[in-house]
């Protein structure tokens, strides 16, 4: 029998403006950033002001989502209290645009990871204090 997946438990997003807006596009299918209307700079994480040139007006840019593990690592200790089994795996990926995103491996794991393997986003459901939500994580290209 096949039927959704439930929602995987996940530690508490950061939320308010402009984060708002970052989980409404994840909720979209839709990997998005900040572009700075000032300089053109891809911000990320989610910022207030860019990081370039002070300036406070964004863009919402949709990015291709295709990128490669530049690293990764296995943790084995609960830091988030019994939400993530152990152990887990977290990927560090550099988009084809430039900036660097840490995620979690979605239908792989450490024994496959290859330095520049090629990968894509999905997105899965999650849920946190705050509800559900659609967590960008990235799968084998």
């Amino acid at each position: 029998m096949t039927g959704k997946r439930p929602a995987e438990k996940r530690p508490d997003r950061t939320l308010g403006p402009p984060h708002d807006t970052f989980w409404e596009w994840c909720g979209k299918g839709e990997l998005r950033l900040q572009r700075c209307d000032g300089c053109g700079h891809l911000a990320w994480p989610v910022v207030r002001k860019c990081e370039c040139c002070d300036a406070r007006a964004f863009t919402w840019e949709r990015v291709s989502g295709r990128g490669k593990v530049v690293s990764w690592t296995t943790f084995e200790r609960d830091y988030y209290r019994g939400l993530m089994p152990l152990p887990y795996d977290t990927i560090l990926v550099e988009l084809e645009e430039g900036p660097l995103f840490v995620s979690n491996p979605q239908g792989f794991g450490r024994q496959d990871i290859t330095p520049d393997m090629p990968v894509q986003v999905g997105f899965i459901d999650a849920g946190d204090a705050a509800g559900t939500f659609r967590l960008p994580v990235f799968e084998r290209a």
